[in-house]
């Protein structure tokens, strides 16, 4: 197994994973590069506790609905990677990723897959979604109320997760709509949504858009950017919302503030397809989709 990290502007830097928590400053900035012969088309990671979590389409061609069945979830703590969850068949495309009561929730092709992380040896839960309902993208938690964006028809669903052991693939609810809802994150109670044009078009309608009281969906735009957003995700004191784009590889964030977009300077690292992000302790995961590798920001 192969393991290469590469560290750019901090010679000698060690970063480790640490728990969720408000951000810290760093000394120094830092970008590194984290590859591993087991990571194949990354596209999501999720900080838990002192691991990382990375989905992984584990097919030879990047392709975000195939049907394959290869999918798997990698963990890696105390730098070194090991297979959560193996390619049982259940996964092909599996993209965002959420935990509640020791359950897993994972969004596949046309479809949601609930692991018990207690009893991995059991067969999951599966959620079919509506027919056509396709890139099951990404998941945010309300109490017991979990929100689901599908990007190729922009429909936002909501469930009830409050028995995660017992889900009802019935109370699968059309919640709201957003153009190519991708990135989804909660700040008390209210929703921000990436927009990420499914034919590869981009359009004014194609930005982040805020959801001001979930209580009553009525998406407007956070701003006038345009872009092919996928990820999001807030800072530990909810001042910034990190973004990634495919649009020349960009990550950034929205000030919330001075209410304005700054682009991160990462170095000499160039990506090719950012996609679903975490942030913990002030450490930036950036998986590089079509790279198969993670980018690390402090």
């Amino acid at each position: 197994m192969r393991i290469t990290t590469n560290l750019f502007a901090a010679v000698g830097a060690v970063l480790t994973m640490a728990s969720c928590g408000q951000n810290r400053p760093a000394s120094v900035p830092q970008v590194e590069i984290l590859t591993n012969d087991s990571i194949a088309y990354c596209e999501s990671v999720l900080a838990d506790g002192d691991r990382l979590l990375v989905c992984n389409f584990g097919t030879d061609e990047l392709n975000p609905l195939n049907t394959e069945g290869k999918g798997y979830v990698l963990e890696w703590k105390d730098g070194t990677f090991r297979t959560l969850i193996p390619a049982d068949g259940n996964l092909s495309g599996p993209k965002g990723t959420l935990i509640k009561d020791a359950h897993l929730f994972i969004a596949d092709v046309g479809k949601m897959v609930v692991y018990n992380l207690d009893t991995l040896s059991q067969a999951p839960q599966v959620v079919p979604f509506p027919e056509g309902e396709l890139f099951v993208n990404d998941m945010a938690l309300a109490g017991d109320t979990l929100y689901v964006t599908v990007t190729n028809t922009g429909n936002i669903y909501s469930l009830d997760v409050s028995a995660p052991s017992k889900l009802d693939p019935q109370a699968l609810t059309l919640y709201t709509n957003v153009p190519g809802a991708n990135g989804i994150v909660l700040r008390d109670d209210v929703m921000y949504v990436a927009s990420y044009p499914p034919d590869g078009v981009t359009t004014d309608k194609n930005v982040i858009y805020e959801i001001g009281d979930i209580r009553m969906p009525h998406p407007a735009p956070l701003t006038d950017r345009a872009g092919q957003y996928d990820g999001l995700a807030l800072s530990g004191d909810g001042q910034r919302l990190y973004f990634t784009s495919w649009v020349n590889g960009e990550v950034g964030y929205w000030d919330f503030q001075n209410r304005s977009v700054q682009l991160l300077d990462l170095a000499d690292v160039e990506l090719s397809g950012p996609a679903r992000i975490a942030l913990c302790d002030g450490v930036l995961y950036i998986p590089d989709l079509p790279a198969s590798r993670i980018v690390i920001v402090r």
